[in-house]
């Protein structure tokens, strides 16, 4: 896992709205199908080529409702060709029997997290049995996995998965940082983060996610050590400043590619993405 070429492109990532996040926090948060869609198109438009989806219920809380995915999924496919798809299969009020029902709608890539972690209220289970599962439910649809690193051991959890022929070699892997009870923002934690991958998984592509007020740090932090792509969104930040609250998915995308750009990188086109990320165009 040799650091990107310093000319190479960046893929922009964007997660729009996650599972906590509600319109009280920021009016701004899609929560039906045609917000997801309208709000991703525009961020779309504004530099991001992979879109990390979760969807909600009437109520505002997390869904794993097939139907609504596919939804999404059809939509943005319509309006933003190209477009990398990447279905959460997160657990965070959503029943495990249920992460992985959407699977079968074939998106591009799904996020696979390979281990437990507390959370601010609750532990985020990922059991080994459930791992494979969803592991296996990717392999049979066709999905990419990007793998959701919230701990070091997370990283092992991935090597065993490659090793049981359930991913392949060159897993997309993503450091969570600044998650509270989890691992924190911390740029010599990111280093060991990264030579361990390299040792074990030296084929992956990485990327990094930093929560909150975090965000931007991790992005530079991530920027400077050649990753392959940043994330940004309003799951993971809802604010611009302390003072006052991102307008859209699309504005926290703008920030980013011009982070990108202060780094002498530029952002991925939609065919970039896909060959970085190892899918098909």
């Amino acid at each position: 896992m040799p650091p990107s070429d310093a000319n190479a492109p960046v893929v922009i990532a964007v997660a729009i709205t996650g599972s906590v996040p509600r319109k009280k926090d920021n009016p701004a948060v899609p929560i039906t199908v045609p917000e997801q869609i309208e709000s991703t198109h525009a961020a779309f438009e504004a530099g991001a080529t992979l879109a990390h989806i979760h969807v909600r219920n009437d109520d505002e809380s997390s869904s794993s409702d097939p139907d609504k995915f596919a939804a999404v999924q059809e939509g943005l496919r319509k309006h933003c060709p190209g477009l990398i798809v990447q279905f959460s299969t997160g657990g965070r009020g959503r029943d495990p029997a249920s992460r992985g029902l959407s699977l079968k709608h074939r998106p591009d890539m799904a996020s696979l997290s390979t281990g437990s972690v507390n959370f601010p209220t609750i532990v985020y289970e990922n059991h080994a049995t459930l791992v494979n599962d969803l592991a296996g439910q990717m392999k049979q649809f066709g999905v990419r996995p990007e793998i959701e690193i919230f701990d070091l051991s997370h990283l092992h959890g991935a090597r065993r998965l490659v090793d049981a022929g359930l991913i392949d070699a060159r897993p997309h892997v993503q450091f969570v940082m600044g998650v509270q009870n989890a691992m924190p923002a911390d740029a010599h934690l990111l280093d060991i983060l990264l030579a361990e991958t390299r040792r074990i998984l030296p084929e992956a592509t990485w990327t990094a996610a930093g929560i909150g007020r975090n965000q931007a740090q991790v992005m530079d932090w991530a920027l400077a050590r050649g990753a392959n792509a940043v994330r940004t969104g309003l799951e993971d930040n809802i604010r611009i400043s302390k003072d006052r609250l991102a307008a859209s998915n699309a504005e926290l995308v703008s920030l980013a590619a011009e982070t990108v750009a202060r780094h002498g990188r530029r952002v991925a086109t939609p065919p970039e993405a896909r060959a970085a990320l190892g899918l098909a165009a």
